[in-house]
């Protein structure tokens, strides 16, 4: 099993009330019922103000490199990067577990 972390930090000037935002997290929401490799799929606005916090968090599960692959590749999941692309940046860790 491997777990896919990505944290995203709104860009300078970009609030979570953005229209972009919201379409980005409505975008996201979805992926779970979207795409069959998706073993858990959660993500959700960050709760904590401090000045090394991002913004915003997927956590997700897939079997295997392979799952991971055919994920990250999947239609609805670049749909949703390209929309964050817009507005945010984001690192990740992929993980065995």
């Amino acid at each position: 099993m491997i777990r896919h972390l990505v944290l995203f930090k709104l860009n300078d000037g970009v609030s979570r009330d953005d229209e972009r935002v919201v379409e980005g997290v409505r975008a996201f929401e979805a992926l779970s019922g979207q795409i069959p490799e998706l073993a858990s799929w959660e993500c959700a606005w960050n709760i904590t103000d401090r000045p090394i916090a991002y913004d915003y968090a997927i956590n997700c599960t897939v079997a295997d490199r392979d799952a991971l692959v055919r994920y990250l590749e999947h239609p609805a999941h670049q749909a949703g990067v390209a929309q964050w692309q817009g507005f945010a940046t984001w690192v990740i860790a992929d993980y065995e577990i």
